[in-house]
């Protein structure tokens, strides 16, 4: 007994029949989205192009980092912990073929029209550092969708985010409003911690008066010991370790959130254990010992840091899915 005849297709190979039917198929998918070396090469070159054109923003930003090591030094490695996400995700990232949006290209153009606004507009506009880290930001968001498409975008978008809000140096006209309100918290709180442990201790504003044997040692809080710059090191710490160390939303904000106490008792201690070397040596609570000092207070904050994290991750106990493996 004969095979009935195929009426539509006959003589038509299985994967010609498929490719037919499903326009989403590998051939198909081939013609429509570019191949990778194509891609590769177009991303160099507009990339190169990019760093180019904001030269003058990402200088800046190494200078500065490098000026003040202590303050800025964590927006060097910023850029190498942004990249180190999107590798995680590389297989996810290249499991189908980019497809590239067109929409990426205005965005790109109002990246760097924002840019130009910047350094060479308005005095209300120019030369505003954290305003042209924006424009990199919009800018570098638009070429990844020119060229990679939405669901690669799915991937980059908190890498490129990671690198706008902690790969640069916030201005002063920023900082300032919020610098003096962890001044005077760092003031009162080691005014508070010195007095407890027996150790004579006034405090005027942001200036603290440490007695021994009836010899006044002042100690000034002052903008450099608000612990600004320790409170963005951490919640850019934060936000890594939650976003590769922790699977639930929940989890993933209270070790942000807890980033911002963390940061701001450690510098109390900070500002103590300065009031307390002040007594023997008053040139201890400034100049290059005073950074000293923080960058050692540093350990046990991610010590205790790290300790959060574990208790959070206890917290949560894994189920096992239908396979025996866990949910």
């Amino acid at each position: 007994m004969q095979p009935p005849r195929i009426a539509d297709g006959e003589g038509m190979s299985l994967t010609s029949r498929q490719s037919a039917i499903d326009p989403s198929s590998p051939e198909d998918r081939g013609i429509l989205a570019p191949s990778r070396a194509l891609l590769a090469a177009s991303a160099a070159v507009l990339l190169a192009i990019l760093v180019a054109t904001f030269w003058n923003f990402i200088s800046a930003q190494v200078r500065y980092a490098i000026r003040s090591p202590a303050d800025w030094g964590h927006t060097l490695i910023i850029p190498g912990i942004a990249a180190s996400f999107v590798w995680m995700r590389r297989r996810e990232l290249l499991a189908e073929p980019f497809r590239p949006a067109w929409l990426g290209l205005p965005i790109l153009v109002v990246g760097v029209g924002l840019y130009i606004l910047c350094t060479f507009g308005p005095s209300a506009f120019a030369l505003h550092h954290n305003a042209r880290g924006l424009s990199f930001g919009v800018s570098l968001f638009g070429l990844a969708l020119l060229l990679l498409g939405w669901r690669a975008m799915g991937y980059l978008w908190f890498p490129i985010a990671y690198i706008v809000v902690f790969g640069q140096t916030v201005t002063d006209r920023i900082l300032n409003v919020v610098t003096f309100r962890l001044q005077d918290i760092s003031a009162r709180g080691a005014d508070v911690m010195l007095n407890l442990v027996g150790i004579d201790t006034d405090r005027s504003g942001n200036t603290l008066t440490v007695w021994r044997d009836g010899v006044p040692h002042p100690l000034n809080v002052a903008e450099a010991c608000s612990g600004m710059r320790m409170l963005l090191a951490f919640l850019a710490l934060g936000v890594a370790i939650a976003y590769t160390g922790l699977r639930r939303p929940w989890q993933r904000a209270a070790l942000v959130l807890l980033a911002v106490p963390v940061a701001v008792a450690v510098n109390v201690l900070r500002v103590v254990s300065l009031g307390v070397l002040s007594l023997f040596d008053v040139e201890m609570a400034a100049g290059e010992f005073h950074h000293l000092v923080g960058l050692i207070w540093l350990v046990p904050a991610l010590l205790i840091f790290l300790g959060i994290l574990w208790i959070l991750r206890r917290m949560v106990v894994e189920s096992p899915g239908p396979s025996g493996t866990s949910a």
